[in-house]
């Protein structure tokens, strides 16, 4: 009988320069291409297809940026970071994020990002 595990708020983490500075209770991820079809003269149907741009778009849900990390970084000011999701048979790495947008909550204990929406460069996995 196969396992089947979730990802957890270990397991999901915002790295910048190497060092895990945040992390994310749950993300949803989706990737877009924008390719299309060549049409020819007198053609009633395509003669084939044109690979288009790839865009990876994330949301993480619920981040919290870990306490006691040595640089504390600026959310905000975030530039060029990298999304990490560790799954028990592999790495899947987001490189080159921006953050789109930003829903933010605070309690007496310290800070939580309700949403954050982040478009990503390159997606690659990582086998163990």
């Amino acid at each position: 009988m196969a396992t089947i595990t979730f990802p957890t708020g270990k397991d999901i983490s915002i790295e910048v320069n190497g060092q895990k500075m945040a992390v994310a209770q749950s993300y949803k991820a989706k990737t877009t291409k924008t390719s299309r079809t060549v049409e020819a003269f007198g053609s009633r149907e395509p003669v084939g297809t044109i690979d288009g741009r790839v865009q990876h778009q994330l949301e993480l849900t619920r981040v919290r940026v870990l306490q006691g990390i040595q640089d504390p970084v600026d959310f905000y000011q975030l530039s060029g970071f990298n999304v990490v999701i560790a799954r028990p048979d592999r790495k899947i790495i987001y490189s080159d994020c921006q953050w789109s947008s930003i829903f933010e909550a605070a309690s007496a204990e310290d800070l939580l990002f309700e949403t954050v929406t982040l478009v990503a460069g390159k997606r690659m996995e990582v086998l163990p």
